[in-house]
């Protein structure tokens, strides 16, 4: 396990199953969202947030967090994993109120400088709410039609995320040995 890459729906989990996969195996973790902005919430272009991204994926071994559909094939062909966080609607809902009320007037750790957490209807219905029919078949999809050598993970509870986790563990150790 060199270059994982983690992909799903807003709250599904990514940016923390990124950082507990880099606790575990000691790789880098590599947040998108910087990608996209700058400090303040300050959108980047496309062009910009292409060569951002397709500059992280040329390294060694990174955990990369974060949907950017235009970049997937480039940071598939690097990636030796993929992880599909399909979880449900509900759930993400919960997640995205609750990472609003424990960062709200902060910025995440993995956001960009001065991109204090926020919240909207807009963003609850349209990116958390609508996944489901908006993206997640194209997400599917994309995890159908993986490269063979790509080591394949669909998550689709807390429970699954937890038991993949677990069975992370012990290969890492291993490995360090």
């Amino acid at each position: 396990m060199k270059r994982v890459m983690i992909f799903g729906g807003s709250g599904s989990g990514k940016s923390t199953l990124a950082r507990r996969v880099g606790e575990i195996t000691g790789l880098p973790v590599i947040h998108i969202d910087p990608m996209y902005y700058r400090a303040g919430w300050a959108p980047r272009s496309k062009d910009e947030t292409r060569a951002l991204v397709l500059a992280a994926t040329a390294k060694e071994a990174w955990v990369f967090d974060g949907n950017h559909h235009s970049t997937f094939e480039a940071r598939i062909a690097r990636a030796d994993h993929a992880i599909f966080l399909d979880l449900p609607t509900w759930l993400r809902v919960w997640r995205v109120m609750a990472r609003w009320w424990r960062y709200r007037g902060q910025t995440r750790p993995d956001m960009a400088a001065n991109c204090p957490e926020r919240l909207s209807l807009y963003f609850v219905i349209y990116w958390v709410g609508g996944y489901y029919w908006r993206t997640r078949p194209k997400d599917a999809g994309l995890m159908q039609a993986l490269p063979p050598h790509i080591a394949a993970a669909h998550l689709k509870s807390r429970g699954a995320v937890a038991a993949f986790l677990n069975e992370l563990q012990p290969k890492a150790e291993t490995a360090r040995d």
